[in-house]
């Protein structure tokens, strides 16, 4: 588990991915930490953070790690070629001016993940509002922002939602409470617009809806909102993000990936698409 308020520039997941090869291929030669460092005449604590994408594959310690592995020419190009394109910033890198640091590394693995399943308790989930329910969800959060800063938050948020338009979109899974409907953000017909939007991206293919009606009482996954993350790579486990008032953490240990798995699948469970649309339609009358 790791708190990510840091003020370290994060990982592409093409990085992350990176990372975890040069480890199995140490690994697979055979070859230790100390190894390693003596090939590149480091410390073994720049081999660690190189694996751990940490900082930036520099393509010279690349090559010369992969040769002391044992790698071949091709392999080693390929791979150089590879590190050269981890390295380049994500596009999210020019939002820097407005969007902390810890949270890139969010940006990152959405941007990078086959399959996102998500839990809200309080809001709409960012890949699904409108501009002006980002706007005062935002709002909200930066009382004191300028007006500028609060449309550069809005147009990373729906520059991030681009993901669900792409042809190999990821599939997502929302699961999100009743109360989130209730909570009329900006005004009522901010609200409806915002029903609305919901009511028409239920409808893809690749992305799930399930609301969980006040009727069924206390769950499982009555807490903080999660989100967890798949990756089509072999080399990246299962993540899980959580955010507090004051921290957010990234989870990766089996037993809590795990553990938040089984509690959106449960909350899911709790309802169905024809319950969760008929909330909507309800609300949408409601803020008519």
């Amino acid at each position: 588990m790791s708190e990510a308020r840091s003020g370290t520039s994060a990982p592409t997941v093409l990085r992350m991915i990176l990372g975890r090869r040069l480890q199995d291929m140490r690994l697979g030669a055979g070859a230790s930490l100390e190894d390693a460092a003596k090939a590149l005449r480091v410390k073994t604590l720049t081999i660690r953070r190189l694996e751990k994408a940490e900082v930036a594959l520099k393509p010279l310690y690349v090559e010369k790690l992969l040769e002391t592995y044992g790698a071949d020419r091709q392999e080693i190009d390929e791979f150089v070629d590879l590190a050269e394109q981890a390295n380049e910033p994500g596009w999210w890198h020019s939002y820097r001016d407005v969007v902390p640091s810890w949270f890139t590394a969010y940006v990152s693995l959405e941007t990078g993940a086959k399959t996102l399943r998500t839990y809200e308790p309080q809001y709409v989930t960012g890949l699904l509002q409108t501009a002006d329910y980002a706007r005062a969800v935002l709002r909200g959060g930066l009382p004191n922002g300028s007006e500028e800063e609060l449309a550069r938050r809005v147009e990373l948020r729906l520059h991030r939602q681009s993901l669900l338009e792409k042809s190999d979109a990821p599939t997502l899974w929302v699961v999100m409470e009743e109360a989130v409907l209730h909570r009329t953000v900006g005004s009522p017909d901010v609200m409806r617009e915002q029903i609305e939007r919901l009511l028409d991206v239920s409808e893809l293919a690749h992305v799930s809806l399930d609301i969980v009606p006040f009727a069924a009482g206390a769950h499982v996954g009555a807490c903080a909102p999660f989100t967890y993350f798949r990756f089509e790579a072999p080399e990246l486990p299962d993540i899980v993000y959580s955010e507090l008032l004051s921290a957010s953490v990234y989870l990766d240990q089996r037993a809590d990936v795990v553990a938040h798995l089984e509690a959106h699948s449960r909350m899911a469970l709790l309802t169905s698409s024809e319950v969760s649309r008929a909330l909507l339609n309800r609300m949408r009358k409601e803020y008519s």
